[in-house]
């Protein structure tokens, strides 16, 4: 069972901070599906997107793995350069082959 959090802290920049726990008592396999392990969105109230880390980027096409052991984490870090002043949701994806997981959370700019 893998637990997911999102911080988020902002500043002239928007920061991003998402952490993965193995919470279960036996190891966990990740498969990523590229190399791009873990990906970040902002969405207005309206649910429209307004800003997403992979938007224009190319990753390396390979299958990678990655295994937590029970308590073990992995966190991963991004930042919104250049944000409007307004009411948001931030969430981010482990982009893993097993399950989706995520995490959500509102923040104001």
């Amino acid at each position: 069972m893998i637990d997911a959090t999102l911080d988020v802290t902002v500043g002239d920049d928007v920061r991003f901070s998402f952490r993965v726990v193995n919470a279960g008592d036996t190891p966990v396999e990740l498969t990523f599906r590229d190399a791009c392990r873990a990906d970040f969105a902002v969405y207005d109230l309206d649910g429209g997107e307004r800003w997403r880390y992979s938007d224009g980027k190319a990753f390396a096409q390979q299958l990678s793995t990655a295994r937590l052991q029970p308590g073990e984490s992995a966190s991963f870090e991004e930042s919104w350069d250049d944000p409007s002043p307004g009411e948001y949701t931030a969430e981010a994806v482990l982009r893993v082959v097993e399950s989706e997981i995520a995490a959500r959370t509102p923040f104001s700019v």
